[in-house]
């Protein structure tokens, strides 16, 4: 049986630990909370301080930085990216290859496309076909 953890180095020379994550395989790093009912699909990363709420799928090749929030049910496509801090409201929906910037906050229920991209600090909320609500 083969390690259950990958061990990386990051840009400033530390070693950071990841754990595989039981559902999908994606890794999972120290200091990472990912609820046992989520799936985090290989090739994902979860990098140190992010909070996965129950049944959130983060699909191949995701990126979650640092400290951002992820809420129940939510879905992050493959290859979308998450910033530093960001928050994703539960039954959210994060588009293949979009990107959430650092702090941004994502409403309950809104739906990001396919490579849309949220500014940093932007406040995001969609009704429930899509279409952009005042922020």
């Amino acid at each position: 049986m083969g390690k259950n953890y990958v061990d990386i180095e990051n840009d400033q020379g530390e070693t950071l630990r990841y754990r595989k994550h039981a559902n999908g395989r994606g890794l999972v790093a120290h200091g990472a909370k990912v609820h046992a009912s989520a799936t985090v699909e290989s090739g994902a990363y979860v990098e140190p301080g992010v909070q996965i709420a129950p049944d959130v799928f983060v699909g191949r090749g995701a990126w979650i930085e640092p400290d951002a929030v992820i809420g129940a049910r939510a879905y992050v496509a493959p290859h979308a990216h998450v910033g530093e801090g960001a928050s994703i409201g539960a039954g959210a929906h994060v588009g293949i290859r979009a990107s959430v910037g650092a702090g941004a906050r994502v409403a309950v229920g809104s739906l990001i496309g396919d490579d849309e991209t949220i500014r940093d600090g932007e406040r995001f909320a969609t009704d429930e076909r899509g279409f952009r609500l005042a922020a």
